[in-house]
């Protein structure tokens, strides 16, 4: 490939991305949820079960803020409506009573399965038309991608 196809290969990739990126906003991800569901989850609050749930085990509210991006007040208003909704609870963290531990909830958890379930419905349908080696080669392929991106930008601090 010549660096004149890898350049435009980069930037259809870079196209790509902040396309995916503006589709996946909170009101767009808001409307994934039907509007007669009971106990519909607050969009916003998307982000930091998402965070938590990647974490695999109770965090506090500053691994929620470097997940997210955003600073620290702004992560501790949004774990507070999440409590305040049930979906998380704190405790003390016991190797350090000044530090708060966050964890899903079962109400929490059931969001989460169900907005995986709403997402994967939506991609699945974006590949219905796909051949199984093309969904197979492109769930691969943006793996991949996804960890070296995280990689990188971990290491730009």
């Amino acid at each position: 490939m010549s660096k004149s196809e890898q350049d435009e290969a980069v930037a259809a990739v870079e196209r790509a991305m902040v396309a995916i990126r503006r589709s996946q906003t909170r009101r767009s991800l808001g409307r994934l949820t039907p509007p007669d569901e009971d106990g519909a989850i607050d969009p916003t609050l998307f982000g930091v079960l998402d965070a938590i749930e990647d974490r695999g085990l109770p965090c506090g509210v500053t691994d929620v803020a470097a997940a997210l991006g955003v600073d620290q007040p702004r992560a501790s208003r949004l774990v507070l409506r999440a409590v305040d909704q049930g979906l998380l609870v704190r405790q003390a963290d016991p190797s350090d009573g000044r530090r708060t531990l966050l964890t899903l909830t079962s109400s929490g958890r059931g969001q989460l399965s169900r907005m995986h379930k709403l997402r994967q419905d939506v991609f699945a349908r974006v590949m219905a038309d796909w051949s199984d080696a093309d969904r197979s080669a492109f769930a691969r392929l943006i793996t991949t991608f996804v960890a070296a991106f995280a990689e990188v930008v971990s290491g730009a601090d």
